[in-house]
């Protein structure tokens, strides 16, 4: 096992070589596959019994802030309702919280903004193998789950986006560990600007602890759950649903 996740790690950081266009490429070449993913049930059930689920993701200072910073999956959701959200400066956006929640949310743009903020510098390691430094700036994802009340027997928090694969909304979810940790927010800002659309405007999930791909873009809906069961294809998102990558993406 050790063999194999030195050898993931080399190809998350860059060592292989492999800086590709997007994620999906990785999983369509069996090698990377093979280094990607061999031995992660047993690593990660590992990982998550012994690590510290509450420790903090390294953080730094401005001028170690990358000059570019790639977006990672899709760079616009190019749907008419979207174009529309965004000719108007995303005054008609709304997310939706919900599931088992007892006050269930739609808040805007304004209704996030409005809410305490957190501001991290921090470094998005993404599956293609790049990384990059940069700053972040939202309300604490737990806080808007706090205000709609999610329920106790809530173990997941679903995401659904504006961008379509496969003519269905993308989506994503962790569990109410990372949903709770204070540098899981919920992005309005990147680099001290209103998110651009390649990034994910107007709203993102940032959840420092786990690669990119666990990172959801254009957020319409937040629901708490009890179970994946019945969420895609049960594996708890697009990417693990579709091509395998594993669910729990900590780093």
């Amino acid at each position: 096992m050790t063999d194999v996740l030195i050898k993931r790690r080399a190809l998350l950081t860059g060592g292989a070589g492999l800086l590709l266009a997007g994620c999906d490429r990785v999983a369509q070449i069996p090698a990377a596959r093979k280094i990607l993913f061999a031995g992660e049930d047993m690593h990660y059930g590992l990982q998550r019994a012994l690590q510290d689920r509450g420790a903090l993701a390294p953080e730094y200072r401005p001028d170690q802030m990358s000059p570019i910073f790639r977006a990672n999956g899709t760079r616009n959701p190019d749907t008419p309702a979207y174009n529309a959200m965004a000719t108007n400066r995303f005054a008609d956006w709304r997310v939706r919280v919900g599931g088992m929640v007892d006050r269930p949310l739609s808040l805007s743009v304004a209704d996030l903004a409005s809410m305490p903020a957190r501001s991290q510098i921090t470094r998005h390691d993404c599956v293609e193998g790049w990384s990059a430094i940069g700053q972040w700036q939202g309300p604490m994802l737990g806080t808007v789950l706090k205000a709609a009340q999610m329920k106790r027997a809530a173990r997941y928090v679903v995401f659904t986006c504006a961008d379509l694969y496969n003519g269905a909304p993308y989506y994503e979810s962790i569990d109410t560990i990372d949903a709770f940790h204070p540098q899981t927010i919920l992005a309005l800002k990147m680099n001290g600007a209103p998110l651009a659309v390649a990034h994910g405007a107007p709203v993102r999930l940032r959840v420092e602890r786990q690669l990119g791909y666990k990172h959801a873009k254009y957020v319409m809906g937040i629901d708490a759950v009890a179970s994946l069961d019945g969420i895609g294809g049960g594996k708890g998102g697009f990417w693990e649903d579709n091509v395998d990558y594993d669910w729990y993406a900590g780093i």
